[in-house]
């Protein structure tokens, strides 16, 4: 195995090969001005963030700790995504906060929510507009709103100041947490039931606190959602199966990121 200096002097990238339960796993080593360690997949491969002057040994040591996560990412990008698109029409059903939402197209002249006769919500949409962008602006809409409130409760139970929530469209997070910008959460988390956004908005939020993945973060995760561990594997789960709009977009990259 390439053995790489442990302490570059400038940000740097390099391969590096390192054995999980008998697998020998590709993968990109870079180190940079970080203070944490992160370790992703996405269509590029394998790779780990680090710190500057991280120790391989601790570096390895990482990775392996999420082994069996980075073998069954790394499967899984292997097989076509199986993401199922949807193609807004009228009379069309789509999830949406953990149930289902009815689509109707051309019977109003701006958008408009509704309720329908059975129980079931309703989007109206103008049958002169494009109705992929007018369903996602509709759709992000109702997010940020309710987006910020839960970021208000859980802010509220910690006793932190609300940060600004803004929308997120990324590839391979939920949702991030920045001092200076604030929480950001990906618009299609509103077709996951609450409990399962509930869980990315606490993990978020905590990171006010924390900003790293250590015990003491997760502690303070734990502390506003002591079944953190069920919702994020049903999360992973669900993931895979949430629908992609009109067909543009890809579905979501794998992340552990502990920065």
């Amino acid at each position: 195995m390439k053995r790489l200096c442990a302490r570059p002097a400038v940000a740097s990238e390099e391969p590096h090969d390192i054995d999980i339960g008998g697998q020998c796993v590709h993968l990109t080593l870079r180190r940079s001005a970080r203070r944490s360690f992160a370790l992703q997949v996405d269509h590029r491969g394998a790779r780990v963030s680090v710190p500057l002057r991280a120790p391989l040994a601790e570096v390895e040591d990482f990775v392996r700790g999420h082994g069996a996560w980075l073998l069954d990412r790394l499967a899984r990008a292997r097989v076509p995504s199986v993401a199922p698109v949807m193609m807004p029409v009228d009379g069309c059903e789509l999830a949406f906060f953990g149930r289902s939402l009815r689509l109707r197209i051309g019977s109003v002249r701006r958008t408009q929510w509704r309720m329908g006769g059975d129980g079931m919500e309703e989007l109206h949409l103008p049958g002169q507009v494009d109705a992929v962008r007018a369903l996602h602006r509709a759709l992000q809409a109702r997010a940020l709103a309710w987006y910020r409130g839960r970021v208000e409760e859980y802010c509220q139970r910690l006793a932190l100041p609300l940060p600004p929530v803004r929308l997120s469209n990324a590839r391979t997070r939920w949702g991030s947490c920045s001092s200076l910008s604030g929480i950001r959460l990906h618009w299609r988390l509103v077709h996951l039931p609450p409990e399962l956004i509930d869980y990315v908005v606490a993990h978020e939020v905590a990171h006010l606190r924390e900003m790293n993945h250590s015990p003491r973060f997760w502690a303070v995760v734990e502390s506003v959602c002591p079944d953190w561990r069920n919702r994020r594997a049903r999360l992973r789960e669900a993931a895979a199966a949430l629908p992609v709009i009109g067909g543009s977009g890809a579905a979501h990259a794998g992340t552990i990121d502990e920065g």
